[in-house]
C-alpha cells in the first residue's frame, strides 16, 4: 500500500489543479463537449450516477485513475474481499460485504472469491436463516403491535433509517420505535405510547455492555415489570454475541454476529432485524441481493467505470486539492430523512482520522463533514447559503423516479425542484447589484434510483460503503477502527461518580465549575 501523497500522480494531480483544473468552468465545459453527460454519467446495479456537474474533465480523472493504481486500490480492494485482516488496529477482517453474499455458494465450486471464508459463510447464512424465521414469527403475531429497537450508533442508526426508508413495504399493524440517547425524555416518551402485553424489545448491544444501550434496557425492563409485563423472554430479544449476559438479563433470544463486522457495517447482520420484521423475510433478502449486486461492481469492474471508486476519488479531489471541507446530503424522498444521519456515521467515523495505518501524522485533510436533510425543506433552511455563501459546497442529490402513492402532481414538482437545483447551483445568474447574483459553477453530484424498493436501497448503501473504502485506501487510514469513540465515554464513567459525589479532585478548572453548579 502507497499513501496517496507519495506517489507520481499526487503531484501531477497538484499541477494539473494549479495550472488548468482550478479555473475549470462547468458552463463551459458543458458548451465545449456535447458528450460530457455521456461521460461523466453511468448505470450501476439499481443505481444511475450522473457525476457531469463536478469540477473534474478527463485528463484530471485519468491522473485520478493513475493515482489509485500507484496506492495499489485494487490490491487492498481484493484483500478485503479475501477476507484477511486490513483492520490492522484491531487485526480483524472486513466482511460486511459477506453478509449479503448469497448461500448458493456453500455449493458452488465457481464461487472461487470466497473458498477461503466458507466457513463464516455458512455461519452467516444459519444466523440469517434463524433471524428471518424469528421476524416470520413476529410478523405473524398479532398481539405484538410495537417494535422497540433499543441501541446506538451503528445498532441504531442503520435500522432506523432503512425501516424508515422502506416504510411503503412495512407489515400493516406494527410500529417501530428507535430509542438510542441516554437522555430519559426519549425512552420516557416512547414508553407512553405502549403497553407491555404488546411490545417487543430488542436490545441491540454486540457486548452487551454499551453503557446508553443499557441503561435504556434497563429502565425499558423495570417499566416492563411496573406496569404488570411478564414473560420477559417473549417481550425482548437480545442482538448480540453476549449471550451470558443476556441470559443473565432474563432474555433467551439472541442473534449474534462477528468480529469483523463493524458496528456502522452491522446492518445486514442481526442488527437488521428490526428490518426483517418491517419487510419480511423475502423483503430482507431483496435488500441483502441488491447489495451484493453493488458488491460485485465493485469487485469486478475497472477502476474507470467502477461507480464506488469514481466516487471515492472525486472525494479525494475535492478534499485535498480543492479544499472543500464539507459535504450537503439532498435526499429527494421523505422517506430517506435519516440518509445524511446514517452517512455521517459511515463516513465521518470510518474516515476521521488524523494519522495513517502506521500511526504517522498525516499532512492533508481527510473525512469531510457531512450533513443535510431532505429536499425541498433543506431549500428553505440551508440552500441559500449554497447558492450565494461565500464557501463552496458540493452536494449529492438523491432522487427516486416512481412515487408510491397516488396524490396528483406531487412527484412532479418534487423531481422538478432537485432537478432546478442542481442546475442552479451550476449555472448560476448574472445580476450587477450583487444581492440577487447566483456565481453558479458550483459542483454536485446526482444519484437516480427507478424506485426506493429493498433492493435499490440495499444497492445504494453498499455503494457508499465502498465509496468510504476507496477514499480511506488512498489516504492510507484504517477506515475500519474508531479509536475516537473512546475516550469520552472513559471519562464519562470518571465524572458520573464525581457527579454523585461532588469530588473535583484533578479536574480542570472548568470541568470542575460545571460540576459543582450541576450540583448545586
Amino acid at each position: 500500500m502507497t499513501r496517496c501523497d507519495c506517489t507520481a500522480a499526487w503531484a501531477a494531480l497538484q499541477t494539473r489543479f494549479d495550472t488548468d483544473a482550478r479555473a475549470l468552468d462547468l458552463r463551459t465545459a458543458f458548451a465545449q463537449n456535447p458528450d460530457r453527460f455521456a461521460h461523466f454519467s453511468q448505470q450501476a446495479p439499481h443505481v444511475f450516477a450522473d457525476l457531469s456537474k463536478n469540477l473534474l474533465d478527463a485528463p484530471t480523472e485519468g491522473l485520478l485513475l493513475d493515482l489509485a493504481r500507484e496506492c495499489g486500490l485494487e490490491a487492498q480492494r481484493d484483500a478485503m474481499f479475501a477476507g484477511t485482516a486490513i483492520n490492522t488496529t484491531e487485526q480483524r477482517a472486513v466482511m460486511h460485504w459477506l453478509l449479503r453474499y448469497p448461500a448458493v455458494a456453500l455449493a458452488n465450486t465457481e464461487h472461487s472469491a470466497i473458498n477461503n471464508v466458507a466457513a463464516e459463510l455458512q455461519q452467516v447464512h444459519q444466523t440469517l436463516d434463524a433471524m428471518l424465521a424469528y421476524a416470520d414469527t413476529v410478523r405473524s403475531d398479532a398481539a405484538i403491535t410495537d417494535i422497540v429497537n433499543i441501541g446506538i450508533g451503528g445498532s441504531d442508526l442503520g435500522p432506523q433509517m432503512a425501516v424508515l426508508a422502506l416504510d411503503a413495504f412495512a407489515i400493516p399493524g406494527k410500529r417501530f420505535h428507535f430509542v438510542s440517547n441516554v437522555d430519559g425524555h426519549e425512552l420516557a416518551s416512547t414508553l407512553t405510547r405502549l403497553k407491555p402485553e404488546s411490545t417487543l424489545f430488542l436490545i441491540a448491544s454486540k457486548t452487551f455492555t454499551t453503557i446508553e444501550t443499557m441503561t435504556n434496557a434497563r429502565s425499558a425492563k423495570a417499566w416492563f415489570a411496573a406496569q404488570g409485563g411478564t414473560d420477559i423472554a417473549r417481550h425482548f430479544a437480545a442482538l448480540t454475541t453476549n449471550v451470558e449476559a443476556a441470559q443473565a438479563f432474563g432474555i433467551s433470544t439472541t442473534f449474534g454476529f462477528w468480529d469483523w463486522v463493524g458496528g456502522r457495517y452491522s446492518l445486514w447482520s442481526a442488527i437488521g432485524l428490526p428490518l426483517a420484521i418491517a419487510i419480511g423475510p423475502q423483503g430482507f433478502r431483496d435488500f441483502l441481493a441488491g447489495a451484493h449486486a453493488m458488491d460485485e461492481h465493485f469487485r469486478t469492474a475497472p477502476l474507470a467505470a467502477n461507480l464506488p471508486v469514481r466516487l471515492g476519488l472525486l472525494d479525494v479531489w475535492y478534499r485535498n486539492f480543492h479544499g472543500f471541507g464539507s459535504r450537503s446530503i439532498a435526499p429527494y424522498h421523505s422517506a430517506l430523512k435519516r440518509w445524511p444521519a446514517y452517512l455521517q456515521q459511515l463516513e465521518m467515523e470510518s474516515n476521521g482520522k488524523r494519522v495513517d495505518a502506521a500511526g504517522e501524522a498525516l499532512p492533508f485533510s481527510t473525512s469531510p463533514v457531512l450533513w443535510g436533510e431532505p429536499g425541498t425543506n433543506g431549500q428553505h433552511a440551508y440552500f441559500q447559503m449554497l447558492h450565494q455563501g461565500t464557501e463552496v459546497v458540493p452536494v449529492e442529490f438523491v432522487a427516486v423516479k416512481k412515487e408510491r402513492h397516488a396524490l396528483a402532481g406531487h412527484q412532479t414538482l418534487l423531481l422538478a425542484n432537485v432537478l432546478a437545483q442542481a442546475q442552479a447551483l451550476m449555472v448560476g445568474k448574472s445580476d450587477a447589484g450583487g444581492h440577487k447574483h447566483f456565481p453558479g459553477n458550483r459542483p454536485s453530484t446526482f444519484l437516480l434510483l427507478d424506485e426506493l424498493t429493498p433492493a435499490s436501497l440495499g444497492a445504494l448503501i453498499a455503494l457508499q460503503e465502498h465509496r468510504v473504502f476507496v477514499s480511506g485506501s488512498l489516504w492510507g487510514i484504517n477506515s475500519f477502527d474508531q479509536w475516537g469513540v473512546e475516550l469520552g465515554k472513559v471519562l464519562a464513567m470518571d465524572v458520573a461518580t464525581r457527579l454523585a459525589s461532588g469530588d473535583v479532585t484533578g479536574l480542570d478548572g472548568s470541568t470542575a465549575g460545571l460540576l459543582a453548579r450541576l450540583r448545586s
